[in-house]
């Protein structure tokens, strides 16, 4: 099993550090579509996300402080779906449609990196088994 953590752990990785990179190389895309939301500061909003991304991820693939990198994405995320994907205030049904899809996968998303928090922080998953890591898995149980 433990091969399957770290798989998992990369490749959950692998998603975050991509979204913070997408987030700095298209900067004001991100920015504008933001602003469309009514995004106070859009732009330092998305900065601030795409380095909490970015952060949280290098965290997770490295093994150090896994359960900061990944509350650092839970917490992003799961706001990203309450001010981005407000699906119940859309009329149209396709857009609706869309807006109910990305909301469902920004809370699961939130919701599998609260689990990884969980697990590390709590001490229920040791190092050992998340694979190959420097320092301290964990930021909140030391």
């Amino acid at each position: 099993m433990d091969v399957v953590l770290i798989i998992g752990r990369v490749l959950f990785a692998a998603l975050w550090i991509g979204a913070g990179f997408a987030h700095f190389k298209s900067l004001e895309a991100m920015t504008g579509y933001a602003k469309y939301k009514k995004v106070p500061l859009a732009k330092l909003s998305v900065l601030g996300s795409g380095l909490l991304f970015l952060l949280g991820g290098v965290y997770i693939l490295l093994g150090l402080w896994i359960d900061l990198g990944a509350l650092l994405i839970a917490i992003t995320v799961i706001l990203a779906a309450v001010i981005f994907h407000q699906y119940w205030k859309e009329t149209d049904a396709n857009t609706k449609m869309q807006e109910t899809m990305a909301f469902n996968k920004d809370l699961a998303l939130g919701g599998s990196a609260l689990i990884i928090f969980a697990l590390v922080a709590s001490g229920a998953v040791s190092g050992d088994a998340f694979g190959p890591h420097i320092g301290n898995i964990s930021f909140f149980n030391r």
